[in-house]
């Protein structure tokens, strides 16, 4: 038992230690240099992205212990996880060199506050476990009391379209934090792919195309004074072009193999 014991604190060691922090910020300067420091207290490499902000974002994560990558402009919340996730893929590439720097995961979470560093074990943990290629996602819907209606609502009547686009049960499709393998990376950064927060659902539909099972993580649920980029009637129309275009996608992987089966 004592044998076992050691052998799941080692094994979760190394997942910490070969896991890195992707945080896309947006003035954020109230909140980040707090989730900076509570999320090194959990990972060892951390990196805020800050999306073009106007105010001391990009400072105060510095102060706090982060490296950061500044946008000259906004480019999307989307465009910031990119840039954050490319940063970590060439880190781990071997012409970059430096064992201590060869990570196998990226956990992505918000810089308001809305996720608990605390919650990153959880993600580790279940990582430790797994034993098929998994995409982990947090999961609020378990808890529900801190969250308000609209977005209930909203998180709700989206997660059931993308759940049956990815051929699987996903609670909470709108939850930005999240956790996945290195080898995923290369195909969340193709060209085609969105910039804004809809980015964050075609990161599930890839994921699911290519063989991932989404495991849902219960994660607390926290709201105090964030306030929302999103842009309701712009973002839908967006969802709504993303879900089209992976439904047509869809249909022409449903006719390939209906032919292959065929010859």
């Amino acid at each position: 038992m004592v044998a076992n014991s050691l052998t799941e604190r080692d094994q979760l060691a190394q997942i910490r230690l070969t896991t890195a922090a992707v945080i896309p910020a947006y003035r954020e300067e109230k909140h980040v240099g707090d989730v900076v420091r509570r999320t090194r207290l959990q990972l060892a490499h951390v990196l805020v992205v800050d999306d073009g902000s106007n105010d001391q974002t990009a400072r105060r994560a510095r102060e706090a212990g982060a490296e950061v990558i500044i946008h000259s402009q906004n480019r999307g919340k989307g465009e910031a996880i990119k840039t954050g996730l490319r940063h970590w893929l060439a880190v781990a590439s071997p012409s970059a060199g430096g064992l201590d720097r060869q990570f196998a995961r990226v956990i992505i979470l918000d810089a308001d506050g809305q996720h608990l560093p605390e919650e990153i074990d959880r993600f580790l943990a279940a990582a430790a476990t797994a034993v098929t290629p998994s995409f982990f996602l947090g999961n609020r819907m378990n808890n529900l009391a801190g969250m308000p209606f609209i977005r209930r609502v909203v998180n709700r009547y989206m997660s059931r379209p993308i759940s049956r686009l990815c051929g699987q049960t996903i609670p909470d499709t709108q939850c930005g934090f999240r956790m996945l393998d290195r080898q995923l990376i290369s195909e969340l950064l193709g060209p085609e792919s969105v910039q804004g927060f809809d980015y964050e659902t075609e990161m599930l539909i890839i994921a699911s195309r290519k063989g991932y099972h989404i495991e849902s993580i219960p994660i607390t649920t926290v709201y105090s004074d964030e306030v929302s980029n999103i842009r309701p009637v712009r973002d839908a129309i967006r969802f709504f072009k993303l879900m089209r275009r992976y439904r047509k996608l869809r249909r022409i992987d449903t006719i390939g193999s209906c032919v292959d089966s065929v010859d």
